[in-house]
């Protein structure tokens, strides 16, 4: 197979959301990824549903199929001595290791880290924990909702100090997801030139806390506590959701200049003293709100999108799921792949989030695997570690 990493091997000992995600990034630029997973259970996301979808005995959780394509699958019981035997051998072939088990829990099964680089030097190891692998907390187990609660981003979130609300994704998890492959990436470019792998760490409470941006430099800097705006941005206004006659759009109006070219859409004049430039505006932030929606609140959301479009206003508009897949301009990036699915037949992704220069499709390989089903490729590892 293609692609900027084809000549690389990954093992995948993670399950859940996180290590999945980064092992299936490096699979997308063409990693050869095999997939470690338990005999009769696998992955936990195997069992996370409904949805389900498949034939009766064979059915399959769409939430597995989101984060483990383009990879193979081994069965393998890590508690026995076979199954031991067998990642060792495979460790020993591999470049990169990504496991996510709680903190210790991989040196208790005989694979430390000192003994995984005894047997291959060169290994890249991933290891993502919850809550970072040391510190007075680092033994914590980790899941999405628990870490965005405890890494502040709920309270950032939502209508309402009251009402902290969790991202719609499980963004912990699929952010240090990709701070994982970043790191992964970065250590074979920097095996390239030492021939000695190292470790790459992250955690959830780690990913959260380094996408804070500017809510973070907020407190660090500027002693402010942030609290939830709603649909509004706390720093830009007018920058957000307004309704119009019959929809939701949303509106960003991120200069001064910009400003200009807004204020007479609706019925104001630029250099009016409470909102001619941004920080008046966020000061007077509710009663501008209140004049933007009213004036909305005469035309459809077409009418509205057409005149922003027209005056060179950022706009657009609030789209269920199925409606941004059945999108033009979604289906044009390469942002949904058909794979041929051993027990469901051809099934529709959402694809790998790169372009590589041209490419009408996305990732860095020219097609892509389906999600295995369990111990799918056990035999063909097998037999791949006897050449």
């Amino acid at each position: 197979m293609t692609g900027p990493l084809s000549d690389v091997v990954v093992l995948d000992l993670s399950r859940a959301l996180a290590g999945p995600h980064a092992a299936m990034m490096l699979g997308d630029m063409g990693a050869r990824v095999i997939k470690v997973e338990h005999p009769g259970s696998g992955d936990d996301t195997r069992g996370w549903g409904p949805p389900f979808v498949g034939p009766e005995g064979r059915r399959e959780s769409t939430y597995f199929l989101s984060c483990n394509r383009n990879k193979e699958s081994i069965a393998l019981d890590l508690k026995s001595e076979a199954g031991r035997d067998v990642l060792g051998r495979l460790v020993g072939r591999a470049d990169v290791l990504v496991e996510n088990f709680r903190p210790g829990v991989l040196a208790r099964l005989g694979f430390s880290t000192e003994r995984l680089h005894e047997l291959n030097p060169a290994l890249v190891i991933l290891s993502i924990s919850g809550f970072g692998h040391d510190g007075p907390e680092g033994g914590r187990a980790g899941y999405d909702q628990i870490a965005q609660g405890e890494a502040g981003l709920m309270t950032l979130t939502g209508p309402s100090a009251e009402e902290p609300t969790r991202v719609g994704v499980p963004i912990g998890d699929l952010l240090a997801g990709m701070y994982g492959a970043y790191g992964v990436v970065s250590a074979l470019h920097e095996r390239a030139r030492t021939g000695r792998g190292r470790v790459v760490r992250t955690s959830l409470l780690a990913a959260i806390v380094g996408v804070h941006a500017f809510q973070g430099t907020r407190w660090t800097v500027a002693g402010e506590v942030p609290r939830p705006t709603g649909n509004h941005h706390p720093s830009i206004c007018p920058y957000g959701l307004f309704h119009t006659a019959d929809a939701p759009i949303q509106v960003a109006v991120g200069s001064d200049g910009l400003w200009r070219a807004f204020a007479p859409l609706v019925g104001l004049d630029p250099a009016d003293p409470r909102f001619a430039v941004n920080g008046d505006r966020v000061a007077h932030r509710r009663e501008l709100i209140d004049t933007i929606e009213a004036a909305f609140a005469a035309e459809p959301a077409e009418v509205w999108l057409a005149r922003l479009d027209q005056a060179g206003i950022p706009a657009g508009r609030v789209r269920t799921l199925d409606e941004v897949y059945e999108w033009p301009q979604t289906r044009s990036q390469g942002l949904l792949i058909d794979v041929e699915h051993p027990t469901l037949g051809v099934v529709t992704l959402p694809g790998p989030p790169l372009r590589l220069d041209d490419a009408p499709y996305a990732g860095g390989r020219e097609g892509h695997l389906p999600p295995p089903t369990l111990g799918e490729h056990t035999d063909t590892i097998l037999a791949w570690l006897e050449t």
